[in-house]
């Protein structure tokens, strides 16, 4: 009988020594020794981390100084309170302040790129790419558009500023309404920095107070209050029957499939986005927020839109709750299509919202390509939150004319459908009381951004609540805590 032997065989074996020696052992019955298992244990995005911090920094700067108006040394302090390790100090270091250009930079070029920022009109500041200097800065996007005439200082309350000196309606408890304003400010947990907090009853300011340093005038970042203020534009395009909420968002998406008809990601629709829902792959958690997602586009200067797009579907839209800030950003994206012209696309947030209810204060900020990061960079102040939270506490009315739907307002009060099992605390781009929450109305809710950002509008009591903080660290600031708070005022 022919056998075949081993160079015979008509394939390869090739088993290293030592996995052969432990399969011996096994077969022999003999002890086999334990190896470690590997962990993953390097960071392997540390130098996009540094690059993003670089960039959070320049941004931070430039906007504390050409934004907001404040000085180094309270930019320092406060606004750079949030980045673990700020570079330089306000006496100096490893940093650039162009108060011509009104930019930032930071860093040393080397393994991590030097990151910068400058401040444009109409805008606020812009991160730029690694590969682009301060001499590319007249490239980027602006907004020149006029302000509606008038000075906001003699035109009353709520158009313009101009707040009567009334005493406080009956039935507010004045002595109960300032401990709820010491509550918000003298914070057992020092990283909670109340920076102002204005309450609005019955339509006028009842209660105003700023932390030192800080006025009517001091715009800082929303964060994802921002994206309370997307979906009221984009529910201004919905009640005119140009968007849809159950249409698919009808765009390519990256990257391109050979059959671009039969892509999965076809079937999210405006709906799914705006509850959080998508199905799509998760980027900005698992920390990696501040390595890549979303982060490249806030930070290091990267397109918003290429990268909302460039996520795989792992589930059926509709399913499952994801905060994501590319969620909000397809939305936004998909309200760009519509409007059409780059011109209109600018103009938009000031023409069909800002202007018309006073939020003269506010920047609606965009990447350098000029597509509006709405998810979380706007500038703005306490007051002009007030007035966005009126809007809604009125029912989309402002001075007797239709802004808003009812049907829409009521679209963002309803809990998202993936939502139910976990608390129904999320609707379509606001915050909602979640089911364990009794000592609230059910009827309140609130914008929600990183480092303490709220506007809480509580119909049943003709009541909104703007809290701004610069909170850093742990955070965790409780707005619906502080409605309970304030309400104690309200007989």
């Amino acid at each position: 009988m022919n056998r075949l032997t081993p160079r015979h065989w008509p394939f390869s074996i090739n088993i290293p020594f030592a996995c052969l020696r432990l399969s011996i052992l096994a077969l022999l019955g003999m002890a086999v020794p334990v190896q470690a298992q590997q962990q993953d244990t390097y960071d392997y995005w540390q130098h996009q981390r540094e690059m993003i911090r670089r960039g959070q920094q320049a941004v931070f700067m430039c906007n504390g100084l050409f934004t907001s108006g404040r000085s180094l040394e309270e930019v320092y302090a406060r606004e750079l309170a949030f980045l673990p390790e700020p570079i330089g100090t306000p006496e100096g270091g490893d940093y650039n302040v162009n108060w011509e250009l009104r930019a930032v930079e930071i860093g040393t070029a080397g393994a991590v790129p030097t990151m910068r920022a400058a401040f444009r009109e109409g805008i606020g500041c812009i991160i730029l790419p690694p590969d682009q200097t301060l001499a590319d800065v007249d490239r980027l996007p602006e907004l020149t558009l006029p302000y509606p005439p008038g000075n906001p200082a003699q035109i009353p309350w709520p158009d313009g500023d101009l707040v009567a000196d009334n005493p406080l309606p009956a039935d507010v408890d004045e002595e109960a309404l300032l401990a709820a304003s010491d509550w918000a400010f003298d914070r057992e947990t020092p990283e909670q920095a109340t920076i102002s907090l204005l309450v609005v009853y019955e339509g006028e300011i009842i209660h105003e107070r700023y932390a030192p340093g800080f006025d009517i005038t001091t715009r800082t970042r929303t964060w994802s209050t921002a994206k309370s203020m997307a979906s009221t534009l984009i529910g201004m395009l919905v009640d005119q029957g140009r968007m849809d909420l159950d249409e698919p968002l009808g765009f390519d998406w990256y990257p391109e499939a050979r059959s671009p008809e039969t892509d999965p990601r076809n079937a999210i629709t405006l709906r799914h986005v705006l509850n959080m829902s998508s199905g799509l792959e998760s980027i900005d958690n698992n920390r990696l927020e501040y390595a890549t997602g979303s982060g490249l586009s806030y930070w290091a200067g990267a397109s918003s839109v290429t990268g909302a797009r460039s996520r795989a579907l792992i589930r059926e839209p509709g399913t499952r709750f994801d905060y994501e800030n590319y969620d909000t950003l397809l939305a936004v994206y998909a309200m760009k299509l519509e409007l059409g012209g780059e011109k209109e696309y600018a103009e938009f947030p000031r023409k069909a919202l800002l202007d018309r209810i006073g939020m003269r204060n506010t920047l609606v900020s965009t990447d350098r390509f000029g597509d509006f990061i709405l998810s979380s960079q706007v500038y703005t102040n306490a007051r002009d939150l007030a007035r966005f939270g009126l809007l809604y506490l009125n029912e989309g009315v402002w001075n007797g004319e239709r802004l808003l739907s009812k049907e829409w307002i009521d679209f963002v009060r309803t809990p998202a459908p993936s939502t139910t099992e976990i608390g129904s605390m999320y609707g379509g781009q606001w915050w909602l009381v979640p089911d364990n929450r009794n000592d609230v109305p059910k009827d309140a809710y609130s914008t929600a951004g990183n480092r303490g950002q709220f506007t809480i509008v509580v119909p049943s009591h003709d009541l909104v609540i703007v809290r701004r903080g610069l909170d850093y660290g742990r955070q965790g600031f409780d707005r619906w805590d502080l409605t309970r708070e304030v309400l104690k005022a309200i007989n």
